[in-house]
Order: C-alpha cells, then structure tokens, then sequence
C-alpha cells in the first residue's frame, strides 16, 4: 500500500466504520483554503496586460502590495504564465568570474558610470543616465539623466558626491574617453615625466587627492552594471508609470524619490564606520569641478581665447598681468572665471559647454615649439546644465591650415 503500520490501522478503522468512502481524503473536492477569488485573479490579470505590462514578476508583486492585493511571488508568476505572458528577460547562465569582496567602509570606494538607454520609453530618443555607488552599501550617491556620456557629466556627478556626502577614498572607473587620455598627443613636459596628463575629470580627482582605478573589463565593475540592469528594468517602468517623458522631469523625479526608495529597499550596512573626507571651507568645489585651460594676457591686457575676449582688469596698485599666462577655467553652469596666482582676475558669462579636447598648438611664448594643451570647442551637440539643448548659437571653432599653426574663427 506504500503507507506505514500505524496509517494502515487509521484506514482500515475508517474502512469498518464508513465503507470504502472512507478511504477517500477529507479534503477532496473543496478549494484549497488560500486559493485566491475569481475576482482578484482577474484584476491582477487586468493590471499585468494594462497599467503594468512591463514590471517584471517581482517588481509588479512589489506594486500589488501597495494596491492591497497580498500574493506571492510565485502565484503572480503562475498566472502570468497560464495567460501566456512571457518573462520579461530570459534568464542565461553566465561565465564564471570570481566575486570582489565589497569595501569593509563607506567612502573607501565609489564606483561610476554610463548607460546610453531609452529611459522614457521606446517612442522617445535615447539618452544617457550617469550615476554613482558606494561599494561598501551598494547605495546611490547621485544620479542624473543627459544627452550622452561626457567630461561635464562626470564632473556634474563628482561635484554632488562631495558635496552631499564627502570625498571618498579612490573611484573605480572604465576608460571612458572622458576619464582616462587615449591620445598620442605628449608635450615635452608629460614625456620628461613619463606620464601624459589626466583628462579634464583626472585633473579634478588628483586635486582632491581621490585614486582612479581603471578595470580591464565590464565584470571589474560589475556591481554599478548591475545597478544599471535594475534600472533599466525598474526605473523604465516607475517613469511610464509616472507618466515621465523628458530628462528635466526625470531628474527632479530621480532627486525627490526614486534615490531614497533605491537605497531604502536594496542598500546594505557597511561593517565599519565611514571614510569620507570634507573638503577645506577654504577650498572652492566649483573650481575644481570646471574645465580647465591656459592662455596669455595681451599687451593691451586681454585674453583671446578661441574667439572669447576676457577684458582684465588692473590688479593691486594698478598692476598690469599683460604677459602672465592666466588659468582659465569654465563652470559647469558654462560661466568662465579667469585666475591668476589662485585668485580671480576677469568673469565672463555663460557661453555653450562642449567636450575639451588636446591638441598641439605652436605658441610664440614658449619659443615656438609646439605644445600639448587642452582646446575648447563648443560643439554643435551642445549639453546645458539642465540636460536640454540650448538654441543654435554661433560657435567657435579651431581650422588649420597646411603650415600653419591653428586659428580660431567663427563658423555659423
């Protein structure tokens, strides 16, 4: 019978007492007492083909709760299988890579990154989400959507990590061109040294005295493109539900909710206390997180920069700086400030903020050799601080002519 002794007594018992009706399970032809109502089975159905078609089987058992509707996981599943809705992704195995242990403190590490996505839906154009993590609690420190990956949104990211929780330890990046040099361009200077100069964002993180750690591979940094892979899921579908459709919209969205909800429900503790430093009140974060040129005053103590006119003006006791090379340095906001000797000598407003590039330059104040140096060039894919393209402005370009060092002239 495939029963034990003390089983086989109990039917036969009921085998004397009520026949072979007996032997028939108590429980046979009632419904289970946790089977779910007609009714709600139809209304998750309902949800799943409409408001919530492309939630994934957890996320959309998240979104039930909050509507009142308490079921499994599993059970959402089921039912989205029997009506013949398929998984939203598939699910493969993968290639081994050995785990990295996270950072016993926060602060130690930050990781950072792009996703180039269609985050406001497949009917509108694609663009780029930039954000940051801590390795220690997988949380994020900042995150904002722009036109595409770039040295401003970078700095953008870095700017709001130190001034909302500190100056981490090190950063764990790819070699974006933004973030790590991929030129043949080396001065004089870089080739004594044996080391060319970091991009317009290494600049800024050695100012800070934060290590940058380049990995080799996409898996190197897997916990920020797993964060990516859950934004891309999540993320996508809590903007179709919201209803929003632009970048502004959802970077106010990303700061007033999304952030804190993310970290509350997926951040983890660090075991030990932080490692954040603070900047010096002294120390002006804007500086540092700006884009960085160099040019010489004129006799008539101006600068001509790629077809900008800095006018500056006496210094201390009427001083003149005609003949000092000037540091010039563009904003994120796209302001320009002129220093010298770490104090501001000319301003200049806002013009169109392009991607720096190197190129070599023959300067007559430096004998006539040629020189590596950082150019600026707004380009026709401008970004504006709020992420929409500004209107078409004339712009400055760099021509050059066989022979010739190069020229700044103005095209339409």
């Amino acid at each position: 019978m495939g029963v034990s002794y003390r089983h086989a007594k109990r039917l036969k018992k009921r085998a004397e007492e009520f026949g072979l009706v007996g032997l028939a399970h108590g429980n046979r032809g009632q419904s289970p007492s946790n089977k779910i109502s007609a009714e709600v089975r139809s209304e998750i159905l309902d949800l799943s083909e409409s408001k919530y078609r492309i939630f994934n089987d957890t996320h959309f058992t998240e979104e039930l709760v909050k509507l009142g509707i308490e079921v499994s996981r599993e059970t959402v599943r089921v039912l989205r299988r029997e009506k013949g809705i398929a998984p939203k992704r598939k699910r493969k195995s993968r290639k081994h890579h050995k785990r990295r242990s996270r950072k016993t403190s926060e602060g130690l590490m930050i990781l950072w990154d792009g996703s180039p996505h269609r985050w406001f839906g497949a009917d509108v154009e694609e663009c780029c989400l930039m954000a940051s993590i801590d390795d220690a609690t997988g949380k994020i420190l900042a995150a904002l959507f722009c036109p595409h990956e770039c040295s401003w949104a970078y700095l953008e990211l870095l700017r709001r990590v130190v001034d909302r929780h500190g100056v981490p330890c090190s950063v764990y990046q790819d070699k974006h061109t933004a973030l790590k040099r991929n030129d043949s361009y080396w001065s004089l200077e870089e080739e004594l040294a044996d080391r060319q100069e970091p991009t317009q964002v290494g600049q800024a993180l050695e100012e800070m005295g934060i290590e940058a750690i380049f990995a080799n591979s996409p898996q190197a940094k897997g916990r920020v493109e797993k964060l990516f892979e859950t934004l891309q899921d999540r993320l996508v579908a809590m903007l179709e539900l919201e209803g929003i459709k632009d970048i502004a919209g959802g970077n106010a969205y990303l700061e007033d909710v999304y952030i804190d909800a993310f970290n509350e429900q997926f951040g983890v503790c660090a075991p030990s206390q932080h490692r954040w430093r603070r900047l010096h009140n002294s120390i002006d974060l804007d500086k540092i997180c700006s884009f960085r040129y160099s040019a010489k005053v004129a006799n008539d103590n101006a600068i001509r920069f790629c077809g900008l006119i800095f006018d500056i003006e006496p210094g201390p006791g009427g001083r003149s700086y005609a003949g000092c090379v000037a540091d010039l340095r563009q904003l994120l906001d796209g302001s320009w400030r002129v220093y010298y000797d770490n104090k501001v000598i000319a301003t200049l407003s806002s013009t169109e903020l392009g991607e720096p590039f190197k190129a070599k330059r023959r300067r007559k104040y430096r004998g006539g050799i040629d020189s590596c140096e950082w150019v600026y060039l707004a380009h026709r894919k401008k970004i504006e601080p709020d992420g929409q393209a500004p209107a078409r402005r004339p712009t400055t370009s760099l021509r050059r002519d066989p022979g010739k060092p190069y020229q700044a002239t103005k095209i339409a």
